[in-house]
């Protein structure tokens, strides 16, 4: 059992999807955990919730249109272990959150869609977070069926977690998961 030893903090990384990015292109970014993550002492990352924001132009603004030339999508993904520049299935064991903005251009809607739990791991039972033991997470973006406008779009994501200490058998049993999902 998992037991905390901080309470909640934010990590945060942003991608920035340049103007003009085409469909089907998706763009990585990494958020380093080695100062937290320790095996020696069994220390890991409970992920609680994770939020994602999409912003677009200089001026990070909400307008949908602006962010793809047609009707279109913008997906996001984290995981916990390297998918490169692609998703990953929804199955996939290292799979922490994953959301997109759907913008209907045609019909001036656009809607925000967490696809996963919906991104949120319970209150704040540590039996309910997403524990992570490797030492990166990583935040994949990108348009699909539109290419993106003419100004630049930045997905970012806030990621509420805290530091836990897990027991002996916890961490071997997230460790072999985790590298058993990479294979």
């Amino acid at each position: 059992m998992a037991t905390a030893k901080t309470g909640s903090f934010y990590l945060t990384e942003t991608i920035t999807l340049p103007a003009a990015t085409a469909s089907g292109t998706r763009v990585q970014g990494s958020i380093d955990l080695g100062a937290y993550v320790n095996v020696a002492t069994g220390q890991a990352v409970a992920v609680e919730s994770v939020d994602f924001v999409f912003q677009a132009g200089n001026d990070y603004g909400s307008d949908g249109k602006s962010m793809v030339t047609s009707d279109g999508a913008i997906g996001v993904q984290l995981s916990d272990l390297n998918p490169g520049t692609a998703f990953v299935r929804a199955d996939d064991q290292s799979l922490i959150a994953s959301g997109s903005l759907n913008i209907d251009q045609t019909n001036n809607v656009v809607t925000h869609v967490s696809d996963l739990y919906p991104d949120n791991f319970g209150p704040s039972a540590l039996s309910e977070a997403f524990m992570v033991v490797n030492d990166t997470m990583y935040l994949v973006a990108g348009p699909d069926l539109a290419a993106i406008g003419s100004v630049a779009v930045y997905v970012t994501a806030r990621i509420k977690c805290r530091i836990v200490k897990l027991g002996t058998k916890d961490w071997m049993a997230i460790a072999i998961q985790s590298t058993a999902s990479d294979n």
